[in-house]
C-alpha cells in the first residue's frame, strides 16, 4: 500500500471507531432512542444537559413526562426558547409529547434533559445512565456518552473555541436555585 492509501486507511479506520463509540439504539414499545448524549462538565459544576432523539414508529402518541439519574439529585425536562429576544429556560412539567410518525430532537438550545446537584463530573468518555419515563413505553433506560466540554453533537470533539456560545448555550456551569 502506498503512503497516500495508507494515510487515508487509517482515517477511515478513526472515523469509523468514533460512530462506533456512540450509544446504541434503545427500543421501547414503539419508542426508538438514539444518539443520547451529554458533554463533559467542568470542575466543580452542578448541572449537566443531556440530549437524544426519540422516534415514535407507531400510530398512538407518547409522553415523556419524567428523567432520573442517580448521578443527579435532581433531573427534568426542559425547554429553551427566545421570548422577546432573551433566551429562556423552563421545566416541562407536562412532558414532552412524541407524535406517531414523529421524531423529537433534544439538542443543545432547545428541549433537553437537565441534570442539577451533579454528585460528580462528567468526563469524556464516560457513560452516564440516565432513566426515562414515558406514558405508554414505561421506564426506558438509556447511557448518555459523554462528549468534550463544548460539543455541539455526538460524536464532536467539543473544540469549545469555535462555537457561538450565544447561539448555543452550556448547561455545565450553570447553577439552578
Amino acid at each position: 500500500m502506498n503512503r497516500t492509501r495508507q494515510t487515508l486507511f487509517a482515517i477511515a479506520i478513526l472515523l469509523s471507531g468514533s460512530a462506533a463509540a456512540l450509544a446504541d439504539d434503545v427500543k421501547a414499545g414503539d419508542l426508538v432512542i438514539s444518539q443520547a448524549w451529554s458533554r463533559a462538565t467542568p470542575g466543580g459544576a452542578k448541572v449537566a444537559g443531556g440530549y437524544l432523539v426519540i422516534e415514535n414508529k407507531g400510530t398512538a402518541p407518547d409522553r415523556l413526562v419524567g428523567v432520573s439519574a442517580d448521578i443527579a439529585g435532581k433531573a427534568e425536562i426542559h425547554e429553551m426558547a427566545m421570548d422577546n429576544g432573551v433566551m429562556k429556560m423552563r421545566a416541562l412539567d407536562k412532558g414532552l409529547v412524541v407524535d406517531p410518525g414523529k421524531t423529537v430532537k433534544l439538542a443543545p438550545g432547545g428541549n433537553h434533559l437537565m441534570l442539577q446537584e451533579l454528585k460528580g463530573p462528567f468526563k469524556q468518555g464516560d457513560k452516564v445512565p440516565v432513566t426515562l419515563q414515558f406514558e405508554k413505553a414505561g421506564k426506558v433506560a438509556v447511557s448518555l456518552d459523554v462528549q468534550g466540554v463544548g460539543a455541539q453533537a455526538p460524536g464532536d470533539a467539543g473544540h469549545s473555541g469555535h462555537m457561538d456560545m450565544k447561539k448555543m448555550p452550556d448547561h455545565s456551569g450553570m447553577k439552578m436555585k
